[in-house]
């Protein structure tokens, strides 16, 4: 019997597949192609405080080997995501991931309160939001930042917290070490890395803000770079992500120290491909006589 369970700061997934935020919604839309409760969690998009706009449009752009995003973190706001967005979930039998976004400190913590009482398993906060206090460096760029941000929202947190890291930094391991400090349960990486995309023909930024984030299968060696580099220097758990379409993908991450993988990108490709990625590990796992997901998790040294 394969036992693909996994731990994350006592929050059990059947499984270690997840969904990246803001690539899956809430699991509204993708719940007519994809079985919820086969998913070790989903990760729902970034939740603010009030609602947030987002970025004027064109927004996305098609990259080779991946894209580019500028969305703005556009979401509703936390009163319509807990009445509307949660009660659906919550139908579900997998483990329930707010992400949560902010622009100030306070933005951050005034939703993490108001988590507190609803049947969450877990909260992602999201610092690569630019720190509105600070003339607009994300909250992930800063170590310092890092772990006063981190600090604070564990005060009011009564779910286990996971620090989403940005990549756009240079040593990811001084930004793990920081969140840990700041008494993180678990670090998510990578988010997106910042990239451009010029249209010739019309001799102008392929996407509104000239800037965006570029996801996608361009980014995975760049991703399970940092998660190996970041598992050797932190002793809590990490959910790898960055370009992953195949449970080989997947894999790489595990076997260099993540606990548990979250699929974004290659959901707009095929909406089934936490599924494949599920189905594809318990296929090699069975061919390698591998008993228990354990075994892999930072198998490679």
């Amino acid at each position: 019997m394969i036992n693909t369970r996994v731990n994350l700061a006592g929050v059990e997934l059947k499984n270690p597949v997840m969904t990246a935020s803001g690539t899956f919604g809430s699991g509204m839309e993708y719940s007519e192609f994809v079985d919820l409760n086969q998913l070790g969690a989903v990760v729902t998009k970034g939740v603010a405080n009030v609602p947030w706009p987002g970025n004027p449009t064109p927004r996305i752009a098609e990259t080779c080997g991946g894209m580019l995003n500028a969305i703005g973190l556009q979401n509703p706001g936390i009163d319509v995501f807990c009445e509307r967005d949660l009660p659906f979930l919550q139908k579900f039998d997998t483990k329930i991931i707010v992400n949560v976004c902010g622009k100030t400190t306070e933005d951050y913590c005034e939703v993490v309160e108001r988590l507190s009482d609803e049947n969450i398993d877990m909260m992602e906060i999201n610092i690569s939001c630019p720190n509105v206090k600070e003339g607009g460096i994300a909250f992930g760029q800063n170590p310092k930042a890092v772990e006063a941000i981190t600090a604070e929202v564990k005060k009011r947190a009564k779910h286990p917290v996971i620090m989403k890291l940005s990549p756009n930094v240079t040593d990811i391991t001084e930004m793990a070490k920081a969140a840990e400090a700041g008494g993180a349960d678990v670090l998510s990486l990578i988010n997106t890395i910042t990239g451009m995309k010029i249209d010739v023909n019309r001799r102008t930024f392929a996407i509104a803000n000239r800037t965006g984030g570029l996801s996608g299968p361009a980014i995975k060696p760049v991703a399970v770079r940092m998660v190996y580099q970041t598992a050797q220097a932190v002793k809590i758990p990490i959910i790898g992500m960055g370009g992953i379409a195949t449970a080989e993908d997947a894999l790489e991450f595990i076997l260099a120290g993540a606990t548990a993988v979250s699929v974004g990108t290659a959901n707009f490709a095929n909406p089934c491909t936490t599924l494949d990625v599920i189905a594809g590990i318990e296929e090699y796992m069975s061919r390698f006589g591998v008993e228990d997901i354990g075994e892999l998790i930072g198998a490679v040294k």
